[in-house]
């Protein structure tokens, strides 16, 4: 099942190198509800990548909660994030962070990695399953051998592989070719729909963003309400 957020009063600011800083983010209020498909949209530096990092606990905010069902990752510490993340989020992000040397289907399954010593039947076979689903049949292919776009389709399975509560996205279908953008988001949407879980994805990709339940344009770091389907 899906995880409900509530944001209150969050607020990000960057130190700069002449001394002082700059806002990155001021949102007084934000609340998803436990199996929404959200939508952030809005102009290249606008903040939208920030926003996702501080939500997922990969950032942390000058001020504010950020409560995923109950857990506000703003009192947690670094450590206790990143198990919340492990346990809760799949992230897809712009810079990959594949593991190069190593094959595609051991990239997707690094997840794994960290609960269990030697990995199950079933979950290679998952992994199998989902680069199938996005349209790659590279397994056994070192990532440093692939291009950009299938690169990002790695890192899609690789974050859906332990099905997740909820699904980050960061431009998930920008690297992709049109066909292979439709792929990735009907894959996007329907894996999260199985699942009910909760979805949340900045993208310019206006036919992925019609898809969802509603979308916030985020500008100089503030949201406006969101424009529903």
């Amino acid at each position: 099942m899906g995880v409900s957020l509530v944001v209150r009063d969050l607020r990000l600011a960057y130190a700069l190198p002449s001394g002082g800083s700059v806002e990155a983010l001021d949102i007084p209020t934000f609340t998803l509800s436990a199996g929404a498909r959200v939508g952030i949209t809005g102009p290249s530096g606008s903040g939208k990548t920030s926003l996702l990092y501080v939500l997922t606990g990969i950032e942390v905010p000058r001020g504010g909660a950020i409560v995923w069902a109950g857990t506000d990752l703003t009192r947690l510490g670094e450590s206790a994030r990143d198990r919340w993340r492990l346990n809760t989020a799949g992230l897809v992000f712009q810079d990959f962070h594949l593991l190069p040397g190593m094959s595609v289907l051991d990239n997707v399954l690094v997840p794994a990695t960290f609960f269990h010593i030697r990995r199950p039947r079933s979950l290679v076979q998952r992994a199998r399953d989902l680069l199938a689903r996005v349209g790659l049949e590279k397994g056994d292919s070192r990532v440093e051998t692939l291009s950009r776009g299938e690169l990002q389709r790695v890192a899609f399975a690789r974050a859906l592989l332990l099905t997740p509560q909820v699904l980050v996205a960061d431009e998930p279908t920008a690297s992709l070719d049109a066909e292979a953008a439709v792929v990735v988001g009907d894959l996007l949407v329907s894996v999260c729909a199985e699942a009910s879980a909760t979805l949340l994805v900045a993208s310019h990709d206006r036919r992925l963003l019609d898809r969802l339940d509603s979308v916030h344009t985020l500008i100089n770091g503030r949201l406006t309400p969101p424009h529903r389907r």
